[in-house]
């Protein structure tokens, strides 16, 4: 039985780990521009974040400090906090700590959204199985877009570095225009990212701080305008 859940997880999570290969060779590609094959690699073994390794990048390019690299993390990744939260409460009996860390380090939005409609309590090995495939794409599909950035024509090379930006929109874009609180963020965000691009006092301010400032801003005012009502007021 334990066996076979392994070789379920493994099932289940193929689509994600063919998935993570192709995204993250466009960002091997894009990150080999700031950073080494190398470092691209270890960074996606010991991250798996597209947007915050997006956004890490972003930030050693600008030579910014290591603050600015730490909130960017902190507010890019915060809601992997609140996905490990809800997932804790379908975890069987055999998880402990050290299992709930493992799990936690490869928790991503599509390994949670597996792992939460599957209607049974999930046990050790089948989640392991679900991160076997999406940890091996992720850190195979960096090294080879990073080694293939060397030696690709630069026309190529910049094709496929849009390709990420490509993949956020495509996950953005619907949910704004199905959403209106989504929609708000989105149009919010993007004018304050204007503006720090264009307005000349806010143009001196750190790259990696303007993302911080404009998604928590964008956050916090549709937080007040758009709030979550409570199962029971929303009844009343």
């Amino acid at each position: 039985m334990q066996r076979n859940e392994f070789t379920l997880g493994l099932r289940d999570s193929l689509p994600v780990g063919v998935g993570y290969f192709a995204v993250s060779f466009g960002f091997g590609v894009t990150a080999v521009r700031t950073i080494s094959a190398i470092q691209a690699t270890v960074m996606s073994l010991t991250n798996m974040t597209s947007a915050g390794q997006f956004a890490g990048v972003g930030v050693i390019a600008a030579a910014s400090s290591l603050w600015v690299m730490l909130l960017t993390q902190l507010v890019i990744n915060s809601r992997y906090a609140l996905m490990s939260l809800a997932l804790s409460q379908k975890l069987g009996r055999s998880f402990g700590v050290v299992q709930r860390l493992i799990v936690a380090f490869y928790n991503t939005d599509e390994i949670f959204a597996l792992a939460m409609q599957r209607p049974v309590p999930l046990t050790t090995r089948y989640m392991y199985g679900l991160g076997v495939l999406p940890i091996v794409g992720w850190a195979s599909g960096t090294l080879l877009g990073a080694l293939a950035g060397d030696i690709l024509p630069s026309m190529v090379s910049n094709a496929l570095g849009v390709a990420l930006y490509g993949m956020f929109i495509a996950i953005v874009v619907p949910q704004a225009v199905a959403e209106t609180p989504k929609r708000v963020a989105v149009l919010l965000s993007a004018v304050l990212s204007c503006l720090f691009t264009w307005v000349p006092w806010l143009k001196t301010v750190d790259s990696g701080l303007a993302i911080v400032i404009c998604t928590v801003v964008a956050a916090a005012v549709c937080a007040l305008a758009f709030p979550i009502q409570d199962k029971e007021e929303a009844s009343r």
